[in-house]
């Protein structure tokens, strides 16, 4: 069995402070790196994130804290990657030490902008991690209710399927249940593309469609989430497992989620400019679109939803006038 050794959180928003939790009270011991010093100051003053989840309170003796991205690197094991994926590369950046030989997680539900390649694929590229040390934590899981402790269910995958039962182990607690799954390359995509779905169903909401409609547009989401999974990883896979059509559930109807509070200010006459000045947090499907988009122009899958929510954010054309296209391609 693998020994995951000591294990380390990279970044300092929500997923990641929530992800914290589970993960030091399991093993009474994390590292942290969050890439400011006034964050990490506060942090040790306070006893929470001075920033996100406040109300998560933690034992100072049981982190070791470090702006240093190279110490942790260094010093731990297993590093989980939290960070927004549009940071990941400014992160990464500064990284010089070896980290082939590490276990690294991904908790990031995104792609790695100007690659266009999903995270554990860009670890796998540019780090020579192999891909059997790769593993990546999915499922609907909004991180106030993990905070909460909110009953949970997350999905951690890997090629290995027994190493991903192993670090399952790590977040399973009273609150947070887990499976396993072999399906990498499928959950990081239905990640990314579950946020630009829900950036899409936030339009809808801000322009006045009800909950008759988003039932429907959910339902072919779920379809073109499922024919692009099968283009790009044609394996055995049940598209309504909780890691696929329970994330695009929760992400495209809960109040907690950004990239529907994204689109829903959209659909309300917001600029894109506008919307993403007012939120404190990153909308990822924001980026994720254009991703998407470009890595389907060689795929070709037939994605109408993809398609529009592009049009919208990047080719400046309406919601009024896209929308009710879209609904004419929607059964």
């Amino acid at each position: 069995m693998p020994d995951f050794g000591r294990v380390a959180i990279i970044g300092g928003g929500s997923w990641a402070t929530a992800i914290a939790k589970v993960v030091v009270e399991h093993t009474g011991h994390i590292g942290w790196y969050m890439r400011r010093d006034d964050r990490i100051s506060d942090f040790r003053r306070l006893g929470h994130n001075p920033a996100y989840l406040t109300g998560v309170h933690f034992d100072i003796d049981d982190i070791e804290f470090t702006s240093d991205i190279n110490e942790i690197a260094t010093e731990y094991d297993t590093l989980v990657f939290v960070t927004p994926s549009p940071y990941l590369k400014d992160h990464l950046k500064k990284l010089t030490a070896d980290i082939s030989h590490k276990f690294i997680v991904t908790a990031i539900k995104g792609i790695v902008p100007g690659e266009d390649v999903v995270c554990s694929d860009y670890f796998h590229q540019r780090y020579g991690v192999p891909y059997r040390q790769l593993l990546c934590i999915g499922g609907p899981s909004h991180a106030e209710e993990v905070a909460l402790e909110r009953l949970t269910y997350l999905t951690v995958a890997g090629s290995d399927e027994k190493m991903a039962r192993e670090f399952s182990r790590v977040l399973a607690c009273d609150y947070v249940k887990t499976e396993t799954s072999t399906d990498v390359t499928g959950i990081e995509y239905a990640a990314v593309l579950k946020n630009v779905y829900a950036i899409c169903a936030g339009i809808c909401n801000g322009m006045g469609y009800g909950d008759n409609f988003q039932a429907v547009f959910l339902t072919n989401a779920i379809r073109e989430m499922d024919r692009f999974l099968t283009a790009v990883n044609p394996v055995h896979r049940n598209i309504c497992d909780s890691v696929y059509l329970g994330d695009l559930l929760v992400t495209g109807y809960s109040n907690f989620s950004r990239n529907r509070t994204f689109g829903m200010m959209i659909g309300k006459g917001y600029s894109i400019k506008s919307a993403q000045a007012e939120m404190k947090m990153v909308a990822e499907g924001y980026y994720g679109t254009k991703c998407m988009e470009e890595i389907n122009r060689q795929l070709h899958v037939s994605m109408p939803i993809l398609d529009a929510v592009y049009d919208i954010l990047y080719k400046d054309l309406r919601p009024r006038d896209v929308i009710p296209a879209l609904t004419e391609k929607l059964s």
